[in-house]
């Protein structure tokens, strides 16, 4: 036997052929699992049920994952006979959470959806998607969703349960009981035709639409001023001029993904289009659309009616309020008068009298037929406040029989909560359908969960004539059952939901088009696409008939020129939102795009307040203090925010929660208690409170505690007239005194010895442009990385100690009233502060895949080297820690695993179960502890691009690849591609703005990223 032939054993057994060894060798299990080994001829367990004995979560998801997801689902690509290993299948659908609506594109492997891209088909959503979309796929491997019925809290079989329910259902049926079914907003067609089927069995059932953040004054001013009961359709596209009134329409407010494309079709620059809107934006706590506006004013909540009504006196409007003067009012009149028809006003205010000045200014501005369309109105948020808190008060009084609960936590969300809570023990017969345990689902006698939506197949019409498709993705998990489905069984209707909508889109839909003579084809293309669009005519004239004599009593009753009082502005967070998916770790430990703060909601208050305490913050460092609001009082840690409004302070919902899953419990404090109630509507702003600091420290955990640039030019930027003077405006270009041919740019100075930069790629080159002008900062991006490169969710101390580990950060900066000329010691700190209304500015930060990259040098293993496409790669299993590479780095972008995240109780958030697992991405190895990682700009989906081009005997395609940010950027600031590629778009793009606004960071360093940038550009007055 040579030496390479040498023979090994496992013990001594092997090496003699033990008789019990050799008998143990024939079993597929090693005999300290003997059960595991039985067969059904000694009595033993079976082999076939091998995985119950896995666990329930794993062997669930692993049997649903391996069906096809539902026979009848149609995928968005080719789908083979069977499921490919290590092929990818995408399907089209519908993402709606009550709130908020995307059209999507779901992504699945061997059967388990793993992520979600926006769906282009959508004229909608046009092919955006939201942070709470992307993060959405991880609340289906929730190990806390409930795994079936429970009655009285103890699980039930579902047969039980359905005869018990329906028996009481008919009970309350004869004798004339009173049934209550509160959902959230249902823009389903055929689910809203199943709960008319079950009213029509059940007729003393009324139904009550409550939405947790409350648009209800919306709707009433437009019942008032035009006799329809509707939020428009708003068409950010068409403004030349916007002007927004606490409504943050980028962050949080309505159809935000909507509007985001929207609203970056009119930001964006280039050598054929040299105009931009211009964007004022007036508000108490700064949010997403007022760090992107032009022109910014911080108001109270006090004085927005005040704001408004003299906005309309200055555009020529007749209203008696008190004379009120905010700056930037008369200019944006200005500009307003000059875009008529071209124009737009919205307010974020939930009272309705306000609503109905703001359609009177959109009326006087001739904007409805253009920018705002009453006829393609939009379905979201129908929550009606007076319905819902008339039936709190049904209940408090005992006059409520029977209550079912949809997709609402009323215990939890709403200030009577607590109200509701003792009510319902006097209800004979309570039902949930919520997928977990919360605050109100906790309190009923039958839990009967819905499906996840992924699970599920729904329709919705998130605009009138506007369309979509959802299928389910993979077969449920749990035992649990689709909430129209147990409409339609306890309604004695025997069809399954998937017939139902075909034959309401058969009844109702099919005949809107006329490019299918068969219903077959028309579903099956509705399928693939995910969206059917029949919109109607939007240019029919509206009838503004208000007198607003009734609206000007009350903002002058209401509203204030000045409040001596403290204030408080309650509002919503881009992440946790509502606070609906507080148990996902991915929402938890996402920066807020303002603050930057993770797993928390704090106070927010103004620079002033906090000298006032004499507060001083450092790297996140604070205090907590006291607020009290009448008789309900929270303890809760402060955070000094530029922007805020004098005297006034915010606060985040969607925290606090008691009854949660082990993410969202015990985070924040609950902001609901403190929203007022005004003429029956919600308001999210209360004119009176009190703060008290107390001594009491807190650390928040925030990814960014930098304020500002500090007068380098790591984001450059000007204003629209110097720009279209010269395209350059902006760019600043560092040069260096050279012996030999004097000043040259410090770029051209290389140590190589022969610039990387120079080498020729024969094949690929690939690279990155982000437009500043169109990133608003809104982390779609961040969550997308994160779900497609398996980064792992590290807990809010891992934050605190700067070990945040997402691939792509986004950098805000503040503007500085300091002089940034001025580089001396004493200056600096002062460069440091931000202004007290600062300009803001967003830049996507990610690895620049430098071509002379400072990390390759210093690696002493070769763990991290150049390719020959232009990409800076690493080289998991070679890296040994030394982090030489991230202390070399100047863009601080490398992320080093301190701890081994996955199979870790001690991060007990997805990574540590079987279930939490299945989201993972098999094309992206989950790294090692010890090992360094960064972005690696999507090499997976770059070498999938590759293959499949291969494969077809052909180039790749441009577009075809993209990253998993530019895939979801719902702004398109993020452009990718091959530079190598001169009829791509990137090749285009860095041609046409090569010396006009593109820019690398810090390239006087010579680092010679392949990440460019293009300057940042306000439309102000030079």
């Amino acid at each position: 036997m040579s030496g390479l032939e040498k023979k090994y054993w496992k013990g001594i057994e092997e090496l003699e052929n033990d008789p019990q060894f050799v008998k143990n060798s024939m079993n597929e299990f090693p005999e300290y699992l003997p059960i595991l080994n039985k067969n059904e001829e000694t009595g033993g367990t079976p082999r076939r049920d091998f995985l119950k004995l896995l666990g329930f979560g794993v062997a669930a998801v692993s049997l649903a994952a391996c069906e096809t997801p539902v026979k009848k689902a149609i995928p968005y690509v080719n789908k083979p006979e069977d499921v490919d290993p290590t092929i990818a299948n995408w399907y089209a659908s519908s993402f709606f959470d009550g709130v908020e609506y995307n059209s999507i594109l779901v992504k699945t492997r061997e059967g388990r959806p793993i992520k979600i891209e926006g769906n282009k088909f959508s004229s909608v959503t046009k092919g955006g998607t939201s942070v709470r979309a992307q993060a959405s796929v991880l609340s289906l491997y929730d190990t806390e969703r409930l795994k079936g019925f429970l009655e009285a809290g103890k699980p039930a079989e579902i047969n039980e349960v359905d005869k018990k329910i329906i028996a009481q259902l008919k009970e309350q049926a004869v004798k004339g009981g009173q049934i209550r079914l509160v959902t959230s907003t249902i823009i389903s067609p055929s689910t809203k035709a199943v709960i008319g089927d079950f009213v029509n069995t059940y007729p003393t059932t009324k139904v009550i639409t409550y939405d947790a953040i409350s648009y209800a004054g919306i709707v009433k001013a437009n019942q008032k001023s035009f006799g329809k009961s509707a939020i428009p359709a708003y068409d950010f596209s068409k403004a030349e001029v916007i002007v927004s009134f606490g409504a943050d329409f980028l962050g949080t407010w309505l159809s935000y993904t909507e509007y985001q494309k929207q609203y970056a079709v009119t930001r964006k620059l280039g050598k054929s289009k040299k105009s931009m809107s211009r964007h004022y934006q007036f508000e108490t706590t700064l949010s997403l659309a007022g760090a992107n506006a032009d022109y910014r004013t911080a108001i109270k909540p006090s004085q927005e009616g005040l704001a408004l009504a003299s906005l309309y006196k200055a555009l020529g409007g007749s209203i008696d309020t008190p004379s009120f003067t905010a700056k930037y009012i008369d200019k944006a009149a200005q500009d307003l008068l000059k875009s008529k028809g071209k124009s737009l006003v919205v307010s974020g205010s939930n009272d309705v009298h306000v609503q109905v000045l703001v359609n009177a200014i959109n009326v006087l501005l001739e904007n409805y037929g253009s920018t705002i369309d009453l006829n393609n109105f939009s379905n979201l948020a129908q929550g009606n406040d007076e319905g819902f808190n008339a039936f709190v008060e049904e209940l408090k009084q005992g006059l409520v029989d029977g209550v079912i609960f949809y997709n609402v936590n009323p215990v939890y969300s709403h200030p009577k909560g607590a109200d509701i809570k003792e009510a319902l023990k006097k209800v004979p017969l309570t039902i949930s359908f919520a997928t977990t345990l919360d605050e109100t689902s906790s309190e009923v006698k039958f839990n009967t969960p819905d499906h996840h939506y992924l699970e599920s197949w729904v329709d919705v019409e998130p605009k009138i004539g506007y369309y979509g498709l959802g299928q389910p993705t993979i077969t449920p998990i749990y035992k649990t059952r689709q909430f129209q489905e147990s409409l339609l069984r306890w309604a004695d209707i025997n069809v399954d939901f998937y017939t139902y909508i075909r034959t309401y889109w058969k009844s109702n839909i099919f005949g809107k088009q006329n490019n299918y003579a068969s219903f077959d084809d028309f579903w099956d293309r509705s399928l693939h696409n995910g969206v059917f669009e029949a919109p109607v005519d939007s240019t029919s004239a509206v009838s503004f008939s208000v007198d607003l004599s009734e609206t000007a009593s009350a903002i002058s009753s209401r509203y204030k020129v000045s409040n001596s009082t403290l204030e408080l502005a309650i509002y919503q967070k881009a992440g946790v939102g509502n606070g609906d998916a507080a148990n996902n770790p991915w929402l938890q430990e996402f920066p807020d795009p303002i603050t930057k703060a993770t797993w928390d909601n704090y106070l927010t208050i103004a620079p002033a307040l906090a000298a006032k305490w004499n507060l001083k913050i450092s790297q996140g460092n604070t205090i907590k203090a006291v607020l009290k609001v009448g008789n309900q009082t929270v303890t809760v840690p402060v955070l000094v925010q530029p922007g805020q409004a004098q005297d006034t302070v915010g606060l985040a919902v969607g925290y606090g929660r008691e009854v949660a899953g082990k993410v969202a419990k015990g985070v924040g404090v609950n902001a609901y208690k403190f929203v007022d109630i005004l003429e029956g509507v919600s308001q999210l702003a209360n004119f009176n409170v009190t703060v008290e600091p107390t001594t009491e420290t807190y650390q928040i955990a925030q990814t960014q505690t930098q304020q500002t640039i500090m007068g380098r030019d790591i984001v450059q930027e000007s204003v629209l007239d110097k720009y279209i003077k010269n395209p350059a405006a902006g760019r600043k270009t560092v040069t260096v005194h050279t012996p030999d041919k004097g000043e040259v740019p410090a770029s051209s100075l290389s140590l190589w010895s022969k610039a990387k930069w120079d080498e020729k790629r024969t094949n690929h080159f690939w690279g990155m442009v982000i437009d500043l002008n169109s990133c608003i900062g809104c982390g779609s991006c961040v969550i997308s990385c994160q779900a497609e490169n398996n980064v792992p969710v590290v807990g809010r101390d891992e934050v605190s100690n700067s070990r945040d580990m997402h691939w792509i950060r986004i950098d805000r900066y503040y503007s500085t009233d300091a002089n940034t000329e001025d580089a001396s010691i004493g200056n600096l700190a002062k460069m440091e502060e931000a202004s007290a209304n600062p300009r803001v500015v967003f830049q996507p930060m990610m690895c620049q895949h430098c071509n002379n990259a400072p990390c390759e040098t210093v690696c002493p293993v070769l763990a991290t080297t150049h390719s020959t496409e232009g990409l800076n790669q690493m080289t998991y299993n070679r890296c040994i820690g030394t982090r030489y590479c991230a202390n070399n780095c100047p863009y601080k972008v490398r992320r080093f695993n301190w701890f081994a995240y996955y199979e870790n109780n001690n991060f007990d958030y997805h990574m540590n179960n079987a279930l939490g697992k299945m989201v993972l991405n098999p094309d992206v190895t989950v790294r090692a502890r010890g090992v360094m990682e960064k972005c690696s700009m999507c090499v997976q989906r770059i070498q999938e691009g590759k293959l499949n081009a291969k494969k077809e005997k052909r180039r790749p395609i441009d577009g075809e690849i993209e990253t998993a940010c530019s895939q979801s950027c719902p702004t398109e600031a993020i452009v990718f591609g091959d530079m190598n590629d001169t009829e791509s778009k990137i090749s285009k793009l860095m041609a046409e703005e090569k010396e006009a606004r593109m820019f690398q960071v810090l390239d006087e360093i010579n680092t010679r990223p392949s990440v460019s940038y293009l300057t940042k550009i306000r439309n102000l007055i030079a």
